[in-house]
């Protein structure tokens, strides 16, 4: 892609889903030249000095949240974190009326996790801020999937014409919604592995393959990405017992053999080792577990710029 000519029109990053190809690979290469201010003794750029940044969750999180705090403040931007557990929320302000005054004090930006689906689209219509989705129920995660595809590539040499298996609770994924709507505009084979329960057959209509069994869904495939069992979002039982579950779907030293010798691992977090992925995996030579978190800060610094420099193409080095 030609950066030069390349603008970024976007006020928000609300998903995948609506992302071409090109911008894609645009927040991607914009991510990887700020690689490198993550290596120096002083982490810290001026490029955001002056815009001030919010991240308003209501949900836990321990990597986003941190990982977009340390993004803002490695751009210079001004980061504020709101409790919501500490807000006007518990006295029963509705999210919009927060985010409204939020907007009054002149902040630049609103970075929001909520557990009901399409409410960063919501607030996005109704403020003039630009507003990050940090995951919205199961719907969309997009800075997730954005330093998944930049690991692969750094692992894989490409992030085009490779065959990826994702594995686990694809149902209330919001990881593997994202992942799926970048993976195949990048025109990826996406394998979905898992119970009848957890991958119905209408994923199809994504243009994925869908898979019941662990050793067919993970034949031949480049990359393998483990999900967690989302407990908090099943209303019912969605597996006899976890026993089970991990004897047919976690991903193990037995299990990885089915994939390509060089395969690599990954996992968005958090992790329950034991169920859906073997510790000795997730600490073995093909995890690249870790790796996605040091460029999920890369990412969401990428992120920021992008919505709060006008779209310009920086090169950090």
């Amino acid at each position: 892609m030609q950066k030069d000519n390349f603008k970024w029109n976007r006020k928000d990053l609300l998903g995948t889903y609506d992302l071409s190809k090109e911008e894609i690979i645009f927040l991607l290469d914009t991510a990887k030249s700020m690689e490198e201010v993550l290596n120096r003794d002083v982490k810290k750029v001026p490029t955001l000095r002056g815009k001030s940044c919010v991240t308003l969750f209501y949900e836990p999180s321990t990597r986003t949240r941190t990982s977009f705090e340390l993004a803002g403040k490695t751009r210079s931007a001004d980061t504020i974190n709101i409790s919501v557990s500490a807000s006007s929320a518990v006295k029963g302000e509705t999210i919009l009326d927060s985010v409204k005054n939020i907007e009054a004090m002149s902040v630049d930006c609103v970075i929001i996790r909520h557990n009901n689906s399409g409410v960063p689209h919501f607030i996005a219509r109704n403020t003039k801020l630009a507003v990050i989705n940090a995951g919205d129920g199961s719907h969309e995660h997009p800075s997730q999937a954005l330093l998944d595809l930049l690991t692969i590539r750094d692992y894989k040499g490409t992030i085009e014409g490779l065959n990826i298996a994702i594995v686990g609770d694809i149902l209330h994924s919001r990881v593997a919604r994202s992942n799926i709507f970048a993976l195949k505009k990048l025109n990826n084979n996406v394998n979905l592995v898992g119970p009848k329960t957890f991958v119905p057959k209408d994923f199809e209509k994504f243009g994925a393959n869908v898979f019941h069994n662990l050793e067919e869904g993970l034949s031949g495939v480049d990359v393998v990405m483990v999900l967690r069992l989302q407990k908090e979002r099943m209303g019912k039982c969605f597996y006899p017992t976890e026993r089970e579950y991990a004897k047919f779907f976690s991903v193990n030293r037995q299990s990885i053999k089915y994939a390509k010798e060089d395969a690599i691992i990954m996992h968005p977090g958090p992790v329950n080792r034991g169920l859906e992925i073997s510790s000795d995996v997730l600490d073995g030579e093909k995890s690249v577990v870790l790796a996605q978190v040091t460029r999920g800060v890369a990412v969401r610094m990428a992120v920021l710029y992008t919505l709060l420099s006008g779209g310009r193409f920086e090169d950090s080095n």
